[in-house]
């Protein structure tokens, strides 16, 4: 069927080819112009089904709360204006030299913590928000006009859950597990959107950015809206963990600090979920566990090793003493929880591997070191 479709198409170009063109020629034209139309279709589509999820996301905050109304007027623009941070706290991102990270501040070099910490507290639970809010298709610039959509519903989706906390308003939850696809999709656009950023971030960050990360991590950590996330989205963020920590080890750019802390920042807020923290414990475990035996195999045999990944290494070490640290200190999370393997292959060996590299990796065998007291001091508590 293939070989006769073929031919066909072959003898229409040769007839309907216009005088002075070769069929070359012809073809070339041709695939040019069905290739453009195609492009077009592909945006279209695109819009229509970005349309068709906003659609949906308004469907479903209706359908939770009929009274949560959603108008789009000049007013709700501003009022997510004040819920953002002051644009000047972003003024000493313009210039960085990279070495800047002796205080416990050094993770937050996109404004996320200063940002997530006034989130918290600082929420608007004023009926207000039953009559404005922001817009679902406000939009904005950039890489942030894919976020925007996510981001809003997201946002909207928590100010029902604190105003139906305080008694403010009666909202039915079960609702998401009748159209978790909404969910799922708005969840994923808000990872993909995040990821697009921290592979080639541009500074000063706005603060829609630094909204978007507030927004993910204030939908993980809440009492009883992460169990539906996580049910449905686990995967997808399991990606978008392991894409972040790639984003880290893989970074040559030579002032590359400032985006990398604000990436591992990142991480280390979402290990305030239980269940996100011990499966990154995982994966920062294999992660050093195998760059150490990769680096240990070079120095045998005085090879090469990547030295920008030796440098970006210590960033995942940093990430991972501090979780243990907290984990320690936290009598209420059990260090059994995450994958016992990575810690049994990450200990297995290591007492050899920081003996051989002491001498020319005497820093890289102190974090290495560190690490192991922390998982040997948690599995005897």
């Amino acid at each position: 069927y293939l070989k006769i479709s073929k031919l066909a198409l072959a003898f229409a170009i040769i007839h309907s080819k216009p005088p002075g063109k070769s069929c070359k020629e012809y073809t070339e034209h041709l695939a040019k112009t069905v290739s453009e139309q195609g492009f077009g279709w592909k945006s279209k589509v695109e819009a229509l089904e970005a349309e068709v999820l906003r659609l949906r996301q308004e469907l479903l905050l209706n359908k939770i709360c009929p009274r949560f109304c959603l108008e789009n007027d000049a007013s709700a623009e501003t009022l997510l204006d004040q819920e953002c941070i002051d644009p000047m706290s972003y003024s000493s991102q313009l210039e960085d030299s990279g070495c800047d990270v002796s205080n416990d501040y050094a993770f937050d070099s996109l404004g996320i913590a200063s940002h997530f910490h006034q989130s918290e507290h600082n929420v608007n639970t004023s009926k207000r928000w039953l009559e404005r809010v922001p817009p679902l298709n406000l939009c904005c610039a950039g890489k942030e006009e894919s976020l925007t959509a996510p981001v809003q519903f997201l946002q909207h989706l928590l100010e029902i859950r604190k105003l139906s906390e305080r008694g403010i308003l009666q909202a039915d939850f079960t609702e998401l597990e009748n159209d978790s696809l909404t969910i799922c999709n708005s969840v994923s656009q808000l990872l993909d959107g995040l990821t697009i950023f921290y592979n080639s971030p541009k500074f000063p960050v706005s603060n829609f950015l630094s909204e978007a990360v507030c927004v993910l991590i204030s939908l993980i950590t809440d009492s009883k809206l992460s169990n539906h996330v996580l049910k449905k989205c686990f995967k997808k963020l399991e990606e978008f963990k392991k894409n972040l920590i790639q984003i880290i080890l893989r970074n040559s750019s030579v002032n590359r600090f400032q985006a990398l802390h604000a990436v591992s920042h990142t991480l280390v807020l979402l290990a305030r979920n239980n269940i996100l923290r011990n499966s990154l414990i995982s994966l920062l475990l294999s992660e050093v566990r195998q760059f150490a035996e990769q680096l240990l195999q070079a120095h045998q045999i005085q090879a090469m090793y990547d030295i920008i990944q030796y440098e970006n290494i210590f960033l995942l070490c940093m990430i991972l003493e501090q979780l243990l640290q907290n984990e320690t200190e936290d009598s209420n999370v059990s260090s059994s929880d995450y994958d016992g393997e990575e810690k049994i292959k990450f200990l297995k060996n290591l007492d050899q591997i920081i003996l051989h590299l002491s001498d020319e990796f005497p820093l890289f065998s102190l974090y290495l070191w560190r690490v192991s007291v922390l998982l040997n001091s948690s599995q005897i508590q």
